[in-house]
């Protein structure tokens, strides 16, 4: 299941980034060639980046691919890794993104509820559904975290 989740998410990253460059591409098109811009165009890539960064949290972690102190971690013994994945998946990683997702809901709600839109004219609206993938990326990556903790586990027991 969370293998599944795992390659799932990284498609979505993949995907993401595929629609940022083809906005980019498009915006700078418009721009250079056309003597026009679009600031939803604009607003729209740094949306897309950001869904792509926080989406892309949880596949980090799984693949092995977050950022960790590696010349003190390579030199470990497999057990002694599995052990600091574990524990500082449990202790730090899960507490901090609960931290997140509760604080970051009634962020959330107040755009829901104001309706907020961008400050800037012909720029995006419904601001709260960026806003929402903050609580909603934490969330997936509490999630991936436990897949995580089973995996080192499984390293833990394997290297015995």
């Amino acid at each position: 299941m969370f293998q599944r989740l795992q390659k799932y998410l990284g498609n979505i990253t993949a995907a993401l980034m595929l629609f940022m460059m083809l906005n980019v591409f498009i915006d700078v098109i418009l721009r250079y060639f056309f003597n026009t811009s679009s600031i939803a165009m604009q607003e729209m890539e740094w949306h897309l980046f950001s869904v792509m960064f926080l989406v892309g949290i949880s596949y980090a972690l799984n693949d092995e691919s977050h950022v960790r102190v590696d010349f003190i971690y390579d030199n470990l013994s497999h057990k002694k890794k599995a052990l600091i994945n574990i524990f500082g998946t449990i202790f730090m990683l899960i507490p901090f993104s609960m931290l997140i997702v509760y604080g970051s809901y009634e962020f959330v709600y107040d755009a829901y509820l104001y309706d907020e839109i961008s400050g800037d004219p012909g720029g995006l609206t419904h601001r709260w559904i960026i806003k929402f993938m903050i609580p909603l990326s934490f969330a997936i990556l509490i999630i991936s975290s436990i897949g995580y903790i089973i995996k080192n586990i499984n390293l833990f027991k394997a290297n015995r």
